[in-house]
């Protein structure tokens, strides 16, 4: 048995065929069709696991739904012990359909409308994340209506670049989200002023896929230091949210991220004397590396200067190589002799629907399957019916069982959701 690089939960057999657990990846292929994204619970459960022992035991991780939001992977999560980091009604309805309690469930986002206040409240979750002064006023008006008091936290913008791709840098003073740090104590006493609401903590989340500590630790620092000069004007504050980031390796011989062990010695070293409840929201850590997006090859194309790997995944089953130029490994399901260098490439009608440019990768051709690796995290979140092709399927595994948790949606059941007018 080999491990394959920059995955979890996903290993060669001798005989080179590529498995999830126990199970085949071709197995899963043949009886549910490509392309399918596959995960791995027991990888999952393995990072849930070594994240929290990381991290003081008081602490709260609430998945972050957005990376992952499949029912069954929060599912898995929940039975941990995880809450849930939300963003939306959409995704505060799936971590309560996957018993995600709400009091572990936290509302982030920067614009939240009035029909998600009022979702959140009627639920009773543990606490909304408020990003702004006319958030605060329009949250107000909802509680105050509702006949119920709203628990929240002030997301703080510190000004921190994380270092990371800009269009996940999610703390610096020119990106959208979070109170500017300079804004925080009016915003403070301006919660304390209003009628059905109750100001408990702060909050930071600076970006997404983080390789350094440093960036990190400046924030929460800053944000430790906020909670202290708000307790001194009066207000308790009794949870703070560190927000998440924590990234994965995604491409051979970049360094490594930091490990989970290094960063809870971080947030140990820096949260010393806080007393407050900690809140964490992982999401690519716990996910990305537990999934893989299985594609068949349709053909192999001789073009003037290059060789095309035609698969039948697109840029709409996996969007991050589009919209990031992310880097994603490339791995034949059945390895054979032989390498070749070729442009991988989906059947999308767009230049950009490209996974790989001149890369050198174990050979395939027609017929043949390949997964494209670390793909659990922003995957099928990301996926659309672009030039309508089906929404893709999603599998889990756990051990030698697996299970289709995602059914392929085809055109037609799509076409059942549209209507053409009848003008008369």
């Amino acid at each position: 048995m080999t491990a394959v690089p920059n995955s979890a939960g996903f290993h060669r057999t001798a005989s080179g065929a590529l498995h999830c657990e126990g199970v085949a990846l071709s197995a899963i292929a043949d009886a549910a069709g490509t392309p399918v994204y596959v995960y791995s619970a027991a990888a999952i459960e393995e990072r849930y696991r070594r994240l929290a022992a990381a991290l003081p035991p008081s602490a709260l991780i609430a998945y972050a739904v957005k990376a992952n939001p499949n029912l069954a992977v929060v599912a898995t999560l929940a039975r941990l012990g995880a809450g849930a980091d939300v963003v939306s009604g959409g995704e505060l309805a799936r971590a309560r359909r996957a018993s995600v309690p709400a009091n572990r469930i936290v509302f982030s986002g920067v614009g939240k409308t009035v029909g998600e206040l009022e979702r959140a409240l009627t639920e009773g979750i543990l606490q909304l994340n408020v990003e702004s002064e006319p958030e605060l006023h329009m949250l107000s008006a909802v509680a105050t209506r509702l006949g119920r008091t709203a628990p929240i936290a002030l997301r703080v913008n510190p000004d921190v670049s994380a270092g990371t791709h800009t269009k996940i840098s999610t703390g610096r003073a020119e990106d959208k989200f979070g109170i500017p740090a300079a804004q925080a104590k009016d915003a403070a006493r301006l919660a304390a002023s209003l009628p059905g609401l109750s100001l408990q903590g702060l909050a930071v989340h600076i970006g997404s896929q983080l390789t350094q500590l440093e960036p990190m630790e400046r924030a929460f620092a800053s944000l430790g230091s906020l909670a202290q000069a708000l307790r001194a004007e009066g207000h308790a504050i009794r949870t703070i949210d560190l927000g998440g980031g924590l990234g994965v390796p995604y491409e051979p011989g970049q360094p490594a991220p930091p490990s989970p062990e290094a960063y809870g010695a971080m947030v140990e070293r820096v949260s010393a004397g806080w007393g407050a409840r900690l809140i964490f929201e992982p999401g690519r850590f716990l996910v990305a590396e537990a999934g893989v997006l299985v594609a068949s090859t349709i053909l192999v194309k001789q073009g003037q200067d290059r060789v095309f790997v035609v698969v039948d995944a697109a840029m709409n089953d996996l969007m991050r190589p589009t919209l990031y130029g992310a880097y994603h490994g490339i791995e034949p399901l059945e390895a054979k002799p032989g390498r070749m260098v070729v442009d991988v490439v989906g059947p999308a009608c767009e230049s950009g629907d490209t996974f790989a440019k001149a890369r050198e990768i174990g050979a395939v051709g027609p017929g043949d399957r390949v997964a494209l690796m670390t793909a659990g995290a922003y995957g099928a979140s990301l996926a659309s019916t672009y030039n309508s092709r089906p929404l893709v399927a999603e599998v889990l595994v756990r051990g030698r069982d697996w299970r289709v948790v995602a059914n392929r949606v085809q055109p037609e059941a799509m076409m059942e959701l549209e209507a053409i007018p009848d003008w008369g």
